[in-house]
């Protein structure tokens, strides 16, 4: 529901608009003074404010200016029987929807509402999107006919129309983002916004208001209202990248919005209500993780209602083929020249590789062997100093029993050491970020495990 302020001093007028919007199905709350409703302001969210222009003691102009320096960026609308070109350009540079001048009739000013209300809705959208084309971190298509990647699809399908959230496991690398977006794009909210948080980025303190937005003044450098992730994200997805490494203190809290879907931003004790689908990735085996007390049970519960497993690229090797034909051709549209050749022996060596990165070392491989080849054919020659020097990490074999969690370590470790404890190329080895290499390290330094110094 909608829900409207009215600003009079005239009792008549007041009830009486307030009467006609409550019939068109607004929720609406009125007020005699400006005072009283800036305090509204603080505590109750509101879609629109409609105030009269002349008041006595705080008049419509200088109650929009208190309005905008708290930081909300509601509309608007001033109404006034004395309009004149002055005043319309002040409140207009304030910030002000629109004015109208009375008297006026319901069709008029409910035409109005509707306007403000999709203005507001439009802006929010777009900064959303805005977010959205900056945090999205993969944009690959589904490649492979595998019988895994074959199941992968239809599992999607199926997801894809459910409300319920979503964990995506997987090792890094292996296209967990995508997987997200593709869930997003079949579901009934392609529509809205599909926003991406990496848990692992961001300090706790960060954490919390990207997740939940802050009031101007809630901390020191909140200058401004700042609105977060589940409100910019109402309506639509909102996917939690490395959900594993969210402290402990905010898995409570992120609990409740899954149960009730509501929260408040951070300095506020105003609760709001929202409409999101959370769709969160790990690399961990999340379930181990929370045995081991390192992530809450109840939330485990709660975000694996459907879950998904991403298989590594070491077991589709099947599937390398026409990933290499993807990379290459994509390559070959953004330059405007004709794809490179992948000769047959190197897509041999290619397919008998154990591909610690996943698929995006993969791809990160194929964009250098299309730089630096210069007759227009990817060579054995030209790939397999990268994978003996740069790219290959000590091959694992998966092992039943042997968990995600213990597998990911024993790699990570070996690397380490091929590259005499250095951080950077052991990161780069992996396909893996920098930082999340060192949360890692730092995690598994903090249990007992005795690391190489960087």
């Amino acid at each position: 529901m909608i829900n409207i302020a009215i600003v009079d001093d005239q009792d008549l007028l007041r009830d009486s608009l307030a009467h006609t919007l409550s019939r068109c199905g607004y929720g609406v709350s009125t007020f005699a003074c400006a005072a009283h409703a800036i305090q509204a302001v603080k505590k109750q969210p509101f879609d629109l404010i409609i105030s009269d222009l002349k008041m006595p003691e705080i008049d419509g102009v200088e109650m929009l200016r208190q309005i905008r320096q708290l930081g909300h960026d509601l509309p608007v609308i001033l109404m006034t029987a004395y309009a004149t070109v002055s005043t319309a350009v002040e409140a207009m540079k304030l910030g002000a929807f629109d004015y109208i001048q009375k008297p006026f009739d319901a069709d008029e000013i409910e035409l109005l509402i509707k306007r403000a209300v999709q203005d507001r809705q439009l802006r929010s959208e777009n900064e959303a999107l805005r977010r959205t084309v900056n945090d999205m971190c993969d944009s690959r298509e589904l490649i492979g006919q595998s019988l895994m990647m074959r199941k992968l699809r239809d599992q999607i399908a199926k997801i894809g129309p459910s409300d319920a959230t979503a964990l995506i496991e997987g090792e890094s690398g292996t296209g967990k983002e995508m997987i997200a977006r593709a869930i997003h794009q079949s579901s009934n909210r392609a529509h809205k916004p599909l926003l991406c948080l990496n848990c692992a980025a961001l300090s706790e303190n960060l954490l919390e208001s990207e997740l939940f937005g802050h009031e101007k003044g809630a901390f020191t450098g909140a200058d401004k209202l700042r609105k977060g992730r589940f409100e910019l994200a109402d309506g639509g997805t909102l996917l939690l990248d490395e959900i594993s490494e969210i402290p402990l203190n905010l898995q409570a809290k992120l609990l409740r919005v899954l149960q009730e879907k509501t929260f408040e931003r951070v300095g506020s004790s105003l609760t709001r209500q929202v409409d999101v689908r959370v769709i969160a990735t790990t690399n961990r085996n999340l379930w181990q993780w929370a045995k081991q007390g390192h992530f809450r049970e109840d939330l485990y519960y709660r975000l694996s209602v459907l879950p998904i497993f991403v298989p590594p690229l070491r077991e589709r090797h099947e599937d390398i083929a026409l990933l290499c034909d993807y990379f290459l051709s994509k390559l070959a549209k953004r330059s405007g020249k004709e794809p490179v050749k992948l000769e047959k022996a190197t897509l041999k060596v290619l397919e008998n590789y154990s591909w610690s990165g996943n698929v995006r070392e993969l791809e990160n491989l194929i964009e250098r062997a299309w730089v630096l080849s210069g007759n227009g054919k990817i060579t054995v020659d030209l790939i397999e100093p990268w994978l003996k020097n740069t790219s290959s990490a000590p091959t694992l074999k998966a092992r039943p029993g042997h968990i995600l969690e213990d597998t990911e370590k024993e790699l990570i470790m070996k690397t380490l050491q091929q590259f005499n404890g250095h951080r950077a190329k052991t990161a780069k080895a992996l396909g893996i970020g920098l930082r999340t290499l060192g949360l890692k390290l730092k995690r598994w330094q903090d249990e007992g495990l005795s690391l190489m110094a960087s």
